[in-house]
C-alpha cells in the first residue's frame, strides 16, 4: 500500500494513508464510520488500486454489495491479482445471485488463489448452494483435505463451524455437535460463536450473573430503604425525648449556643 501511494504526491499520499488507517482501525467496529473514511480516501485519490480495495471492503461490511463489487473489479484490474476472487464471489451472493457465485467457483481464476483464498471460494460456494437449498451439495463442497486435516490453520475454525452449520441445518444433529465442538477447539481468536451453538445443542441455557447480582443490589436497597429512614427518624425523636427529661430533671433548658444552631439547619433541611 505505501508502495503505491508513492504515485501520489506527498502530502496527498500522506492525507490518503491517514484515511485508510482509519478504514482499517474501525471497519469490525464501526462499519459505517470506515466507510465515510473509505469515502474521502475514494475522492482523493480514486485511481491506486488500494483505494478501490479498501473502499469495496468498507462497502462490503455495510451490505453494499453491489457497490463493493464495482470497487473490487476496479482494483482487480488494475492489479491484475485473483485474490480479491472469493469475496466478489460472495457480493454476487450478497446481491441475490448465488448462481453466478458457483459459476465463479469453477472458473480459472481460482486455481491461482493461495490456499488460504481456495478455502475461501470453497466456504463461499458451499453458502451459495445453501442459498439454493441444496444442503446435501453445501456439505459435500466443504469436504475436503482441509477439513480433514488436524493441523489448525487460519481458516480450520471457520471451515468446520460452516461445515457443523450445515448438517446442522440437514438434521444431522449428532455429527453438527461433534464439528461444533471441533470447530470450538480451534478456534482460539473467538472468530465463531461455535462454544454458545455447542452448549445450545447440549441445553445449557447461560445466564448474566452481573445482571443477576445488581438486581439484587436494587432490591435490597428499596428494601433497606425506608426502614433506615425511619431508624434516623426514631433515633432523632428519642434523643430529644431524653433531652427534654434532662431539662426536666434538672430545671435547666438547652441554650440557643447549644441548640439553636442544629435546629435551624433542621428546619433548613425539613
Amino acid at each position: 500500500m505505501r508502495q503505491e501511494l508513492l504515485s501520489l504526491p506527498k502530502t496527498l499520499a500522506d492525507d490518503v494513508a491517514r484515511n485508510l488507517v482509519m478504514v482499517a482501525r474501525l471497519i469490525d467496529e464501526d462499519p459505517e464510520e470506515a466507510y465515510a473514511y473509505s469515502r474521502i480516501a475514494l475522492r482523493l485519490a480514486s485511481r491506486v488500486a488500494a483505494v478501490r480495495e479498501a473502499a469495496g471492503f468498507a462497502a462490503y461490511a455495510n451490505q453494499k454489495y453491489s457497490e463493493a463489487l464495482a470497487e473490487f473489479r476496479a482494483a482487480r484490474r488494475m492489479t491484475g491479482s485473483a485474490d480479491l476472487w472469493p469475496v466478489m464471489a460472495d457480493c454476487e451472493r450478497g446481491m441475490g445471485r448465488p448462481e453466478r457465485a458457483l459459476a465463479m467457483a469453477g472458473e480459472p481464476e481460482v486455481r491461482r488463489l493461495d490456499k488460504a483464498g481456495q478455502v475461501e471460494m470453497r466456504l463461499v460456494a458451499a453458502g451459495a448452494r445453501r442459498d439454493m437449498d441444496q444442503l446435501d451439495a453445501a456439505i459435500v463442497t466443504l469436504q475436503s483435505p482441509e477439513l480433514a486435516s488436524n493441523s489448525v490453520q487460519p481458516w480450520t475454525a471457520r471451515l468446520r463451524y460452516a461445515y457443523a452449520d450445515a448438517l446442522l441445518a440437514a438434521g444431522r444433529e449428532d455429527e453438527a455437535r461433534e464439528w461444533f465442538a471441533k470447530a470450538a477447539e480451534s478456534d482460539k481468536d473467538g472468530a465463531t460463536d461455535a462454544s454458545d451453538r455447542l452448549a445450545e445443542l447440549d441445553g445449557v441455557e447461560f445466564v448474566d450473573a452481573l445482571d443477576d447480582s445488581e438486581e439484587i443490589e436494587e432490591t435490597g436497597a428499596t428494601a433497606a430503604g425506608p426502614g433506615t429512614a425511619a431508624s434516623g427518624t426514631d433515633s432523632d425523636q428519642a434523643s430529644e425525648a431524653e433531652a427534654k427529661s434532662a431539662d426536666v430533671e434538672t430545671g435547666e433548658s438547652s441554650s440557643p449556643s447549644e441548640a439553636g444552631e442544629p435546629r435551624e439547619n433542621g428546619s433548613d433541611q425539613g
